[in-house]
């Protein structure tokens, strides 16, 4: 038998955990081509421009980015968590067997 957590608890869906991952990752694409489109409008231009819009672009996304990125985390937490409650579950089962098995 498991113990029930309150991070068991929630449900993850497929839909729910790949559209927060979607949603995470248009807004860092989002704001890689807004920040190279800015620096370009500045002057810069070529494969330059496009380095220092990705360098701005990481620690901007780390602030500006963090609900997305832990609306992401948390959908993944509570897939990994219901997938080890299902495996203890199934474990559980799985030992009950073999025990009526070895008594028989």
């Amino acid at each position: 038998m498991t113990v029930s957590t309150p991070t068991s608890d929630r449900r993850s869906t497929f839909a729910g955990w790949m559209g927060s991952m979607w949603m995470y990752t248009l807004l860092r694409f989002g704001m890689f081509f807004a920040l190279w489109g800015i620096v370009v409008l500045l002057g810069v231009h070529g494969l330059f421009a496009a380095f220092v819009a990705l360098v701005l672009s990481v620690p901007l996304s780390f602030v500006l980015l963090a609900r997305p990125r832990r609306a992401f985390v948390q959908q993944l937490e509570a897939r990994v968590d219901s997938r080890r409650a299902a495996r203890a579950d199934l474990d559980a089962e799985l030992d009950e067997a073999s025990e009526r098995r070895a008594e028989d």
